[in-house]
């Protein structure tokens, strides 16, 4: 009996649409019925490699548009798996709607030939996908991609080719394939603000391939392709993890090795600097390309990358030299987690909170959307369809914009302010619209001890695919707000409501007695009963204060300037809450935890307590920069 991973349980990177077993037993079968299935073609790249590819097409003898997704996931359709079932699904839906559905799979996974080598795949690969497709007697010459993560993160990149087919796309929680934007250096979620987040490890550790795994010898015919795998389908059953704990071993290169993991490609890509010129090599999209489709954007809050997703949006809307496509850019921006848009309910709810009825009719909206770029229908959908369409939490309702933030928001700041003892939930850290006249008996900063063998853990948030280690959404920080590591600044209850809809930039003013070190914050929304639940959350190490193609160690004594990336939301907090940050130098395991030495921090164990301060006085008045809408 073959063997297949459990991606939705393991990692949620990979998001199945709900089905009972007896759809899944009768839907190959319905596919049959009104689609020509074609099976194990092996789709030609300019150096000879083959790329195994699926196309399921309706029964006419007109041309038709095509829908295509490229994925590293095993879509076999023989056996079990979560994949497969996926791929049907999707298969019935666009073929029924009178598309041909096509999937292939990258370079390198399963039955497709050559190298794989995650977010940095040849982006030739896309355009010579598209080529072959465009050149098929049974393909009216558009395409439009579609998929959700790493069915997403290749789509960015392939648009800036500009192929003449490619005629659309729907990028979905596409944060992978974002690389460098504006004051984002995620190089593909490996990082944020110069900290590795550690959803790749536990992700790599199941989806990466071993340099030992068995391969089919290339040049395979397709009926040796086709009748192969029936009996072989390639994928990997990885032996489950305890990731809360499997996490914490040092030094971090070492942590895949340590469960006994595959051995692969994050051996190298755990050495990489945010500004490595590898990152500029493959599949990630960055913000000196072009770009050349018109797209629909889907983000969620509860993500790992919101921010950057959103700021890429704007990027194409502002940048894109062709009109056509500057103008036809849409955004939808849900309350859920990754790639989990369909299931919204009428009470959502994101970790711990009720968000409400976060529906859409997502379907229709995409194809919608495809039906007027593939099928040229006519602009009625342009013209009733929202450019920005966001969820706010807190008022629980849908709102539209042209833009995003909105054109009435004020970037409006709020200053910390202490007696020196913001120290957790019970200490006298306040945000104030108002600098500090005066220090306030002669202390101008909070400082708090921050011991990498004993770090802040992290408890829900904007995060994805770390198994066990942790849980995404909203939960009730009051717990861990009670660490005196953790600096807490708040608003007095409100008089009336706020909405904060955009981006949350922060500037800190900081000293340690360690050469480097981390900083972290987390926006909040206080109930009046003490419930506090994160809305986002960001991280800067120190050492990349002045960008990322240098590092400068800090000095004990020294105060330095840090602008952290800018976090993102739109909630609306109720009269008789509270706005809230957290601040501490640790957010484990969502981040790495910066062993505060100034080494490489990937090839360490041994770590230094550091003593780290956050000033708020005349001369250094740390700032959270809050979007309200007016």
């Amino acid at each position: 009996m073959k063997k297949s991973i459990n991606f939705l349980l393991l990692f949620p990177l990979i998001i199945i649409s709900q089905i009972t077993i007896a759809q899944v037993d009768v839907l190959p079968k319905t596919i049959e019925e009104i689609a020509h299935i074609e099976q194990k073609i092996m789709v030609p790249m300019r150096d000879g490699k083959r790329l195994a590819t699926d196309v399921y097409r309706p029964k006419t003898d007109k041309p038709v548009p095509i829908i295509f997704s490229k994925t590293p996931y095993n879509f076999n359709s023989w056996g079990n798996g979560e994949e497969r079932t996926r791929t049907k699904q999707r298969a019935y839906e666009a073929v029924k709607r009178g598309y041909a559905y096509v999937v292939q799979n990258e370079r390198g996974r399963y039955f497709s030939e050559g190298k794989w080598d995650i977010l940095g795949t040849p982006v030739t690969d896309s355009y010579d996908a598209f080529t072959w497709m465009q050149n098929q007697p049974w393909s009216n010459g558009k395409i439009g991609t579609y998929g959700c993560s790493s069915t997403a993160e290749w789509q960015m990149a392939a648009a800036a080719l500009d192929h003449p087919a490619h005629a659309a796309m729907v990028p979905q929680g596409y944060g992978a394939g974002v690389g460098r934007i504006g004051k984002y250096y995620e190089q593909g979620n490996w990082f944020r603000g110069g900290a590795q987040q550690m959803l790749f490890t536990s992700w790599l550790y199941s989806v990466q391939n071993d340099e030992f795994r068995p391969r089919i010898p290339e040049g395979a015919t397709q009926e040796d392709l086709i009748r192969i795998s029936r009996f072989y389908d390639l994928a990997s059953e990885a032996p489950r993890v305890d990731w809360l704990e499997s996490l914490k071993h040092l030094p971090v290169q070492d942590i895949i090795k340590n469960v006994s993991g595959t051995k692969g490609i994050y051996d190298k890509m755990i050495r990489r600097k945010p500004n490595d010129p590898a990152w500029y090599e493959g599949g990630l999209y960055h913000d000196d390309m072009p770009f050349g489709v018109p797209s629909y954007w889907f983000v969620s809050w509860y993500d790992v990358a919101a921010a950057p997703n959103i700021a890429l949006f704007n990027h194409v809307t502002e940048n894109a030299k062709d009109p056509e496509v500057k103008d036809n850019q849409y955004l939808v921006i849900a309350p859920t987690l990754h790639c989990r848009f369909t299931r919204a309910t009428e009470n959502t709810i994101v970790g711990e909170r009720n968000v409400g009825d976060a529906r859409l009719n997502y379907d229709d909206l995409i194809y919608g959307w495809f039906d007027h770029f593939l099928k040229d229908k006519d602009e009625v959908f342009l013209k009733e369809t929202p450019k920005v369409h966001y969820y706010t939490m807190g008022i629980n309702k849908w709102q539209t914009s042209e833009f995003f933030p909105p054109k009435n928001v004020v970037m409006t700041p709020y200053y910390l302010q202490s007696n020196g003892r913001a120290n957790s939930l019970y200490g006298d850290g306040k945000l104030a619209l108002k600098k500090d006249a005066k220090s306030v008996e002669g202390l101008d900063y909070d400082e708090f001890v921050y011991n990498p063998l004993n770090p802040v853990m992290s408890y829900g948030g904007n995060v994805c695919c770390t198994g066990n280690a942790v849980q995404g959404g909203a939960y009730d920080q009051q717990q861990m707000e009670t660490r005196h590591d953790i600096l807490v600044y708040s608003t007095p209850p409100l008089d009336e409501g706020v909405e904060l809809t955009g981006f949350i930039e922060t500037t800190l003013y900081v000293s340690s007695d360690a050469k480097d070190t981390d900083f972290t914050i987390k926006l909040i929304d206080v109930y009046p009963d003490g419930q506090a639940y994160n809305l986002d959350e960001t991280i800067q190490r120190v050492r990349y204060r002045e960008g990322y193609e240098k590092e400068v160690f800090m000095e004990d004594g020294e105060v330095y300037k840090l602008d952290l990336t800018p976090m993102a939301t739109s909630n609306y907090f109720e009269k008789g809450h509270q706005i809230r940050i957290e601040i501490s130098s640790s957010n484990f395991p969502r981040f790495e935890r910066n062993l505060n030495t100034g080494g490489n921090n990937y090839d360490e164990k041994d770590a230094v307590t550091a003593r780290n301060r956050v000033w708020h006085s005349v001369k250094h008045p740390s700032v959270v920069r809050l979007p309200v809408a007016k």
